[in-house]
């Protein structure tokens, strides 16, 4: 090894099934600190020292989402963490709350069920002759601005305490994107996206632990989105009683 070079052990937890009940194996490898991402540290044990490492990535510069995973305990992108923050010993899990394929990977097709529950698109109007356009300087946009640059890690969900104790729960991506297109004023479902969530499974049962915007790699606050739709709902059903009333 070189002066700059030291060694971490690494400890993955390995299954090779949605129904083998798993185990933890170890390696030791060799690194150089400073330049090392954990996703690095992956590729290296997959050449190295066991070809048949499952994980999964694409962009490897924290852009596309797809190497989520639970690190020393904490949910983050391989691609995105240093090992040098890690200490000696690198504890690697699959994110939680989702099924496991094999090792580090897992379906998320749970996750997407979830964004399809609050109709994840804009609807703007079929009648409208031109396109629905919100410029870049109108004010409007600063509320969905905050929040729209979700790239659908998953890392919030598998953070998500609410999510493990209320498996119904739609989660804070799904929520956060129901804000993104509840707040936008070119989008004619609001009223029928806020029907949607506003229920148990939906945003009654976050318990506003903040562990989703902790975990956010693109500086999300899915929590604060919550709060939004809250007071949205409210309004709204303010607003309903009382045309209630008047009739």
């Amino acid at each position: 090894m070189t002066d700059d070079t030291t060694r971490v052990t690494v400890r993955i937890w390995r299954s090779g099934s949605l129904e083998h009940n798993g185990r933890w194996q170890s390696y030791l490898v060799p690194v150089r600190q400073e330049r090392t991402t954990v996703l690095d540290l992956l590729f290296t044990i997959q050449a190295e020292h066991d070809p048949t490492i499952a994980f999964r990535c694409a962009c490897r510069v924290g852009m596309c989402g797809t190497c989520g995973m639970r690190i020393n305990g904490r949910e983050g992108l391989a691609c995105r963490t240093y090992i040098h923050t890690l200490g000696n010993t690198i504890v690697l899990e699959p994110m939680a709350h989702l099924p496991v394929l094999r090792d580090l990977v897992v379906d998320m097709t749970p996750f997407f069920e979830r964004y399809r529950r609050i109709l994840p698109y804009l609807m703007p109007d079929p009648g409208q002759e031109t396109p629905a356009l919100l410029r870049q300087d109108d004010p409007r946009r600063e509320a969905i601005d905050a929040h729209r640059e979700c790239i659908s890690c998953g890392l919030c969900l598998s953070a998500c305490r609410a999510v493990g104790m209320f498996p119904d729960f739609l989660g804070p991506a799904a929520l956060n994107r129901a804000y993104v297109l509840v707040a936008d004023p070119r989008d004619t479902r609001r009223h029928q996206r806020l029907a949607r969530i506003a229920h148990e499974g939906g945003l009654w049962r976050c318990h506003t632990m903040l562990d989703c915007t902790a975990v956010c790699p693109k500086g999300l606050a899915p929590t604060d989105a919550i709060q939004r739709l809250r007071r949205k709902v409210v309004a709204y059903r303010l607003k309903a009683l009382l045309t209630l009333g008047r009739g």
